[in-house]
Order: C-alpha cells, then structure tokens, then sequence
C-alpha cells in the first residue's frame, strides 16, 4: 500500500489537477478543464491512507454510490492508470447512456474506458476515440487498432482480461 505522501506526490504530478485542502488533513484534487458537471479526479485523500478517485465513467472498478474508487490498497501503477483514465473520461466531450437496447451494435455500448488486467497485477486501459481504439499503459500509449475486436483479441493475446468488479 501507497503512504499518504506517496499518493500525494503522485497526485501532484499531474499539472492538470489543482489541490483542494479540506477538513480533518484530508486532500481533494480537482479537474477545472472537466466536460462533465464532475470536477473532482481524488476524493478524501487521508493521511491513513484512504482515499478515492473518480472512476463513475469507467468500466472495471468498484464504485460507490458517487461513483468514486477507493485507492487504499493501489500500487503506484495501478493508482497512475486510474488517474489517467479518469481525467480522460473527465475530457470526453460524450456522456455515456446507462441503459442500451440490444439492438445496438457492441461498439456503439463501449463504455469511455476499460481497464484489462493480468495475473501479475499489470494493467492496461482501452479507450475509444472517434474510430480509433487505444491501448495505453499508465499515460503512455502502447497500441492503436482500428476494431473494438482487434482491440480485445490483442489484449487477450497479450494475456491480459477485463478488470470486474
């Protein structure tokens, strides 16, 4: 697990993110570029280590009813992909539908972002952008494909599977 200032540190990195001291030592980190009415990317940060992150737009993460992550037992890689995800979901001019009909192509109920893990822990990130699918490790991309199924059959080649909740 993360100390409070190594999540801080990390946090702070991202220049886009302004920090927002609260009560009780805690930290909020907000996105003032946001396309969404949401501008909050980390939650309560607490010097016990606790803290959220944004992640209502994404796929793969267990959510409270706000739609924020807890990051308590984060690695630093698992915390920089979540952040990144984030505030690129934060960016998306779209707004995502809840609920589809089935008659909807499975590309068109995409969601922002995926986050595809493997069994030592690594992850990757699927986002879609106009046509283009990329795969990105932490903020850096690794993979542009053309298909959401190019996209998943690589990820799977590469031995990595959807996170779940």
């Amino acid at each position: 697990m993360l100390s409070f200032e190594q999540k801080l540190e990390i946090l702070e990195s991202y220049t886009e993110l302004q920090r927002k001291n609260v009560s009780l030592g805690r930290v909020n980190f907000h996105y003032e570029e946001s396309q969404s009415d949401k501008k909050t990317v980390a939650l309560h940060l607490h010097p016990n280590g606790n803290g959220y992150v944004y992640a209502g737009l994404l796929q793969g993460y267990v959510l409270d009813d706000k739609g924020f992550a807890n990051i308590r037992e984060f690695t630093e890689e698992q915390l920089k992909t979540l952040i990144d995800a984030s505030i690129r979901s934060l960016s998306s001019h779209e707004e995502e539908k809840e609920s589809v009909s089935d008659s909807v192509s499975q590309e068109s109920i995409f969601y922002d972002t995926e986050v595809w893990m493997n069994k030592d822990g690594e992850s990757l990130t699927l986002t879609r952008d106009d046509d283009l699918w990329y795969i990105y490790t932490g903020p850096n991309i690794e993979m542009v494909l053309g298909t959401m199924k190019e996209a998943r059959e690589y990820l799977m080649d590469e031995g990595f599977r959807p996170s779940r909740d």
